[in-house]
């Protein structure tokens, strides 16, 4: 059958399942678009950003070298200040290409972009990402990612987003989550359940077992936090 359009032109329809491989060809074209672009961020930059040295080494969990200590004040100034020019040397333009690629992952559909991102992408490059991504954008995400990997992405997180991510997803995702990290980082769940709302802490609360006498968390860094925990168990 004929279509007709105006000023006499005649179009033949074309079939659905055409303009569907000529659509998923578009996407898999950006995929691969950006794979490279990924890869080729050298590893010494992945985990730096635009802050300052100090709270790069303060956020890092790699012991600072003796030697600093023995630094003066003036040569320790010295120092962060050449560390400051490196960082901004090496990381300059990588938050656009973060901001770029979250842009253009919009269109990408999940089963696409997620068996990719876990093969090809490192954890810190995706929470890179993910860090110019919406909250609600990210939580579909993370509802689709290997926990193992989800867990290594959100190590390079802070703990307000990683709420924000966690609160948003799929119930039985998330509880997975927690579970996952209640298991193996404790510590880490316990940072960002500090930014949960009472909904999430009950789901923490059915997962974790907490010591029988409040005299043993006096001297325990979330101690406020593990009193509403236990309130709910």
């Amino acid at each position: 059958m004929n279509i007709a359009i105006a000023g006499g032109r005649t179009s033949h329809p074309r079939p659905m399942a055409a303009i569907r491989k000529v659509e998923f060809f578009c996407y898999t074209t950006q995929v691969v678009a950006i794979i490279p672009l990924l890869q080729s961020i050298p590893a010494s930059t992945i985990s730096m950003n635009t802050s300052t040295s100090e709270n790069n080494l303060q956020d890092t969990a790699t012991p600072k070298p003796d030697i600093l200590h023995r630094l003066s004040p003036g040569e320790q100034e010295q120092l962060r200040a050449y560390i400051d020019h490196i960082i901004r040397e090496k990381t300059d333009g990588i938050e656009e290409l973060y901001q770029a690629i979250a842009m253009i992952a919009k269109y990408i559909p999940r089963f696409v972009l997620i068996p990719l991102m876990v093969d090809h992408i490192r954890p810190a490059i995706a929470a890179g990402v993910c860090r110019h991504m919406g909250i609600e954008q990210s939580a579909g995400y993370a509802n689709d990612l290997p926990l193992e990997y989800f867990s290594e992405v959100s190590k390079h997180l802070d703990d307000v987003t990683m709420a924000g991510v966690v609160g948003r997803m799929k119930k039985h995702q998330a509880e997975k989550f927690i579970h996952y990290e209640l298991q193996h980082h404790l510590l880490h769940m316990f940072e960002i359940a500090e930014h949960l709302d009472e909904r999430m802490l009950s789901i923490i609360a059915r997962h974790v077992t907490l010591p029988e006498h409040s005299d043993d968390l006096l001297e325990h860094p979330h101690r406020e936090l593990i009193r509403r925990i236990r309130d709910k168990q």
